[in-house]
């Protein structure tokens, strides 16, 4: 009994641990032309540092359709970036806006923003943890 009221207490410390943890991670699928209107408005926000990739996917929207002397060809896939940011607690709203004002276009397939809780950041050059190592 002692067992399920130890891990029953841990999990709830560890829940109220996050909701009031410091850092988040924002994910965001975004249009590939969008890319760079994007990265501006990041910019405008303050925010200066960001990893991305570029990615494939289908969603709703079911791949793009290619164009090639006069034929229609299904890509099968949509190109897309994936941004990752880390950021503080007080940053994540103007970033949110940041992208969705700036991605948007207004039909299926503008992309999706997560976020999520970051329990710790480590840098591994210093050691530095949290707010620090960002």
């Amino acid at each position: 009994m002692s067992f399920l009221m130890n891990n029953y207490l841990y999990n709830c410390l560890k829940y109220l641990f996050i909701k009031i943890i410091f850092m988040r991670k924002v994910v965001a699928i975004i249009r590939a032309s969008k890319f760079e209107q994007v990265k501006e408005a990041l910019a405008g926000a303050g925010i200066n540092f960001f990893t991305y990739y570029e990615v494939r996917g289908f969603g709703m929207q079911k791949g793009e359709k290619k164009v090639y002397r006069g034929a229609v060809y299904d890509a099968g896939y949509i190109a897309r970036y994936k941004l990752e940011i880390l950021l503080s607690e007080e940053q994540v709203d103007s970033a949110v806006q940041a992208i969705q004002s700036t991605g948007k276009t207004g039909t299926i397939g503008d992309g999706k923003i997560y976020i999520s809780p970051v329990e710790e950041v480590i840098r591994i050059r210093t050691g530095e943890r949290g707010k620090d190592a960002v």
